[in-house]
């Protein structure tokens, strides 16, 4: 009998705010700005790249510009999205976080 493989694709683990929150939430824990911005990029696509872009004030094409490989967008792009796919940056000090 073959096995047949399937890509993973993090798209079908995207759906729900809880997983969603969960997601960002490791994503920012490892810090990588790279991997930040991508991951807010999978979650715009999820959440649906034309809408998010809307509610972000900002062309579909810019955000995806922006939130692929190499893109390198600006905080102020970033701030955006969060914010249209429902979320709010926090700043938290490592010692509460740690409690």
């Amino acid at each position: 009998m073959a096995v047949e493989a399937k890509k993973w694709d993090i798209f079908e683990h995207l759906d729900s705010d809880e997983r969603i929150a969960l997601f960002l939430e490791a994503v920012f824990e490892d810090g990588d700005p790279a991997v930040i911005a991508a991951a807010i990029g999978d979650v715009a696509r999820a959440r649906g790249m034309s809408q998010v872009a809307k509610d972000a004030g900002l062309s579909r094409e810019n955000l995806y510009r922006a939130l692929s490989e190499g893109g390198n967008p600006e905080f102020a792009t970033i701030v955006k999205v969060v914010r249209a796919i429902g979320y709010d940056l926090t700043i938290v000090s490592h010692d509460a976080a740690a409690r």
